[in-house]
């Protein structure tokens, strides 16, 4: 059985969960958000609230599914009470960002200047012209539009100008020489 999924999920007081037509609900003070559930191979019990994910049957599917789901419920759970950031540093001379609205409005060195829409449920906020903030409550979201934004320019190895996370450590590679 996954050691992942036998780990109780604490349930704040802030926070409703219920679980309706294999679909998990939950609901909290920054929002909602909802996980579909296969329930032929999970099931979830609530005792004092905490969670407790099981698998029904002992293939490796189930195993494995149960694991993820308690990875998923836990940061469902996560989102809606404290929500999730990400952090991105701009690195390059004429290289900056501009959020107006839901717009990042980027300029990458490129011909043209990127106009980045961002979805539903996703907040931008640029605190220098350098530095970009991104905040959710779907970790997985908030996750992939960092990747994108970064997949523009990503950093390159010899001077490292590009978007790069703020945590992210870029070894710089010599230039040939004679």
């Amino acid at each position: 059985m996954s050691r992942i999924s036998k780990k109780p999920i604490q349930i704040p007081n802030n926070v409703d969960f219920s679980i309706s037509n294999s679909e998990v609900i939950v609901k909290g003070p920054l929002g909602s958000l909802h996980q579909r559930l296969s329930a032929d191979h999970i099931t979830i019990a609530n005792e004092n609230n905490e969670l407790f994910v099981k698998s029904t049957n002992s293939t490796k599917q189930s195993h494995s599914l149960s694991g993820t789901m308690r990875s998923l419920i836990n940061n469902m759970i996560i989102g809606v009470t404290s929500g999730f950031v990400k952090r991105l540093n701009i690195v390059g001379v004429g290289y900056r960002a501009q959020a107006s609205g839901d717009t990042l409005n980027l300029s990458l060195g490129f011909s043209h200047p990127i106009a980045y829409k961002m979805p539903n449920g996703i907040t931008v906020e640029t605190p220098t012209q350098t530095e970009v903030v991104i905040k959710g409550i779907n970790k997985q979201q908030v996750g992939q539009i960092a990747a994108e934004i970064r997949a523009f320019r990503p950093p390159e190895p010899y001077k490292g100008k590009g978007v790069r996370y703020a945590d992210e450590v870029i070894t710089l590679k010599e230039t040939k020489k004679k």
